[in-house]
């Protein structure tokens, strides 16, 4: 195990700051280490991947992990990397979401009892709920000065001139409570390693050094750089906002797709960092894409790898059949393999009609289907010369005048795709 973990980190490019001596302890034999994470919505998205991956790396490595859900801090709020103060979550709120990024969690890492080191899933609310302001502030807050705590990074951004946004009392405090969360698993878990992003730094060495000066103990501290793109817009948006780690809240298709459209310049850091290929597997994909850049290979291999580690193997089939059909690679049979939500995807923005499902009881005429307001073609003589043409397709296959839609073209028992020429397409569904 000699410094596997952090020589891993190192080469992936996860490795930002690190205290002295730290790979060394890691030599010594397991330990625990741990990553919280905010309960701020029922899921994680893929900024979170890199902690998520973190441990997985960890645990590979011999060690125990333990995901913190921050049930009581996250009803405060880290100032860290953030300009303004965020919104304090009410109970049901916090129960439900800690629920679900508990169920993603268990995916990535394993927690079973019969692994060599179970992963651990602890939550800070069963600690703190009881412990009341004057204990806290007896037992806790006199151990740290005002100065050690203003003078982290993330309390002076918040206090400088530009932020004009001041900071509360409330978020002032994060740093005691995240401190006094590593005590705790430190005192009751063996823990003596957090690990975070770059901007947690502030908090976890609070940590480190409040277990120092209450229990005269050693503690360590890792972080990674903050993931960014090369074109310096936000790692993990697109237009349509967060990339998440459910698939309720964004379909496998846009998830592979987030990752297909990466630029070179980031694909090649995102696939040292978001898989668990070797570094002789990445340092050949990365020799045969800069040959044949065309044919995107590191692209291709980065979004097969993600999708299947977040999602399963139909979801990563079903997001690379839909991406075919994008590129006219594609049949009616193809279409009707897609899911609903997957095939509204790939044809988002594309227009559409509500027509009733009895209007195929005899067949619906081609020419019907085509033409009209609001339709894919404004008359019947515009749709008889596109269909003279041979430009118009039914689910991806060219039809003539005699076509009539029926029950057997529905996609989903629902859709039908008209299409006139390569981009110019329409939805009809039928309810």
């Amino acid at each position: 195990m000699e410094n596997s973990f952090i020589a891993e980190l190192q080469w992936r490019g996860m490795l930002h700051d690190i205290t002295p001596e730290t790979a060394n302890h890691l030599n010594e034999g397991p330990t625990a280490g741990y990553i919280g994470f905010d309960p701020t919505a029922d899921s994680l998205h893929i900024g979170s991947l890199v902690q998520i991956l973190i441990l997985m790396h960890f645990q590979r490595a011999g060690h125990q992990p333990i995901a913190l859900i921050g049930g009581a801090t996250g009803m405060i709020g880290d100032p860290s990397g953030k300009s303004d103060e965020r919104n304090l979550l009410d109970a049901p709120t916090l129960e439900k979401n800690i629920a679900g990024i508990k169920a993603q969690l268990e995916r990535f890492i394993d927690f079973s009892e019969t692994a060599e080191q179970p992963a651990q899933l602890v939550n800070n609310f069963d600690w703190m709920k009881d412990y009341s302001l004057i204990d806290f502030s007896r037992d806790i807050g006199k151990h740290l000065t005002v100065n050690y705590m203003m003078a982290k990074d993330s309390v002076k951004k918040r206090l400088s001139a530009e932020a004009k946004v001041g900071m509360s009392f409330t978020e002032f405090t994060y740093q005691l409570l995240q401190g006094y969360d590593f005590l705790h698993l430190y005192r009751h878990y063996n823990c003596t390693l957090q690990m975070g992003g770059s901007d947690q730094w502030g908090n976890i060495t609070t940590g480190t050094e409040l277990i120092r000066r209450k229990d005269a103990g050693k503690a360590y501290a890792v972080t990674c750089p903050l993931i960014t793109k090369a074109d310096g817009s936000k790692f993990g948006k697109t237009e349509g906002g967060n990339i998440w780690l459910d698939k309720a809240r964004t379909s496998p298709y846009k998830f592979y797709q987030y990752w297909l459209n990466a630029s070179d310049e980031d694909a090649a850091n995102y696939i040292k960092i978001f898989t668990f290929l070797s570094q002789d597997e990445i340092e050949h994909l990365i020799d045969q894409h800069q040959a044949e850049p065309h044919k995107r290979m590191l692209q291709k291999r980065l979004a097969q790898e993600v999708t299947l580690l977040v999602h399963s193997e139909e979801d990563l089939a079903n997001a690379e059949r839909a991406s075919q059909i994008l590129f006219g690679k594609s049949t009616a049979e193809d279409l009707k393999q897609l899911d609903a939500a997957t095939f509204l995807d790939v044809f988002e923005g594309v227009p559409q009609a509500q027509l009733s499902i009895t209007d195929l009881d005899d067949g619906l005429d081609i020419i019907a289907a085509l033409a009209g307001e609001e339709r894919l073609l404004k008359s019947n003589g515009e749709a008889r010369r596109a269909l003279k043409e041979n430009a118009i397709a039914v689910n991806r296959t060219k039809v003539d005048a005699s076509k009539k839609i029926t029950t057997s073209d529905l996609i989903n028992n629902r859709y039908v795709l008209l299409q006139r020429g390569k981009k110019s397409f329409f939805i009809l569904e039928f309810v």
